[in-house]
């Protein structure tokens, strides 16, 4: 999602940018779409011409018990090779270099704490085989949802920028040049009111050298009723190459990512989620550039290979990254003019402190030498601290946030 006013942005009031709706309906004032609208026969039309180029044909197919389909689509026929940039790439099933220190399937310094199987419901149901991957059956109602998976532009964490329709508590490093990322990111089911959202992510953006924010690289976990339609807790990814103006989109909603591992959707549903002063339960991302081929990887608990964002969609990520930003967001619609309700991380604040406030830790930015360090020299963004809020660990890498939305301090 964007980072917090937007997607890690201090750049964002050079990037006041306005929404191509591609070819839906229009948005609410606020930029969350209105969900009274009703959608032309034109409209739909090209939705199911979307669906068709999206929707490959199948394999295998899993009925989830959460109501999704899963497709096992052959992995060199997935959405990502429709992109004009990729039409002739030569899909990479694994990094041709790994940084100093990591060695997948193996416990090491990067992940030790956070190595654990992710289990989604349809695994219940069965597996992909190899030379498949799983890919979250799009529908109709899905593009017409969530305009096509796309964010909306100005979604990059900034405390600037329109606080009344984003909501972020995170923690931004820049200043560098940043080939990777580390982070152990505390998942939690938070309560999301209807055509809003609530997510935990890291974004690595791409500033050009005029200050204007280009690319971006995200993934995480998130709860989004107006993309699914439920209140489950989801793995997602995210990618953009012009500010979320009209290219990217979440997981596999449009060709772009390539995916490689055939034990995960992108979207799905997933467990175990942490419980207030209970276990707490965590995922493990690890993104780094192929120092050969000059990809994104998203490793995740050291045990899952998911894929690559291809170097040839960007343009200053092409290179590298040039600010990393770790934590929540929420949309505000605020309804009847109140503050939101919708949770950010466990819905407490992070005073509340272990098993109770959300947290990142592990955070490490990887500079040109594919060295991992912990975060310095870096910029707090909160956009209502009495609605959500901050508190750094000892360390740098290490933070809670989080916070229940409206209550006395947040009307």
């Amino acid at each position: 999602m964007a980072p917090p006013c937007g997607s890690g942005r201090m750049w964002s009031r050079a990037v006041k940018m306005t929404l191509c709706l591609f070819i839906l309906a229009p948005m609410s004032s606020v930029g969350i779409r209105n969900t009274n609208t009703i959608f032309s026969k034109k409209q739909k039309l090209e939705v199911r011409q979307q669906l068709k180029r999206l929707n490959k044909p199948a394999l295998k197919t899993i009925k989830s018990p959460d109501g999704d389909t899963i497709d096992c689509v052959d992995i060199y026929k997935q959405p990502a090779f429709d992109h004009p940039l990729l039409k002739n790439h030569t899909i990479q099933l694994r990094p041709r270099s790994y940084p100093e220190g990591f060695s997948l399937d193996e416990s090491n310094d990067i992940s030790s704490n956070s190595k654990s199987e992710i289990t989604q419901p349809w695994h219940f149901n069965g597996r992909c085989p190899e030379g498949t991957i799983p890919i979250r059956r799009t529908n109709e109602e899905d593009l017409l949802r969530a305009n096509y998976g796309r964010k909306k532009p100005n979604t990059v964490p900034n405390v600037d920028d329109s606080p009344d329709l984003h909501e972020y508590a995170t923690l931004r490093e820049q200043g560098d040049r940043y080939y990777g990322m580390n982070a152990e990111i505390n998942v939690w089911n938070p309560q999301v009111q209807a055509a809003e959202f609530s997510l935990a992510q890291f974004w690595m953006e791409g500033v050009d050298n005029n200050g204007v924010f280009i690319d971006s690289i995200e993934a995480g976990a998130m709860v989004y009723y107006d993309l699914y339609n439920d209140h489950e807790t989801r793995l997602f990814t995210y990618w953009t190459s012009d500010a979320y103006q009209n290219t990217g989109c979440y997981n596999m909603m449009c060709p772009g990512f390539v995916q490689v591992d055939p034990r995960l959707a992108l979207g799905a549903s997933f467990t175990p989620y942490s419980e207030y002063a209970g276990v707490q339960k965590s995922v493990n991302f690890f993104v780094y550039k192929d120092d050969e081929e000059g990809h994104w990887w998203l490793h995740l608990n050291n045990m899952y290979l998911i894929g690559y964002w291809p170097s040839s969609l960007f343009s200053v990520l092409s290179d590298s990254a040039t600010s990393v930003t770790w934590g929540g967001e929420v949309a505000n619609v605020k309804f009847n003019g109140q503050h939101t309700t919708t949770q950010m991380g466990s819905g407490h604040f992070a005073e509340e402190g272990p098993s109770r406030a959300s947290f990142f830790q592990n955070l490490k930015v990887m500079d040109a030498h594919q060295l991992l360090r912990e975060p310095r020299d870096n910029h707090r963004i909160v956009t209502h601290p009495t609605c959500y809020n901050f508190l750094k660990g000892e360390g740098d890498d290490f933070f809670y946030y989080g916070g229940p939305g409206r209550n006395i301090d947040c009307p």
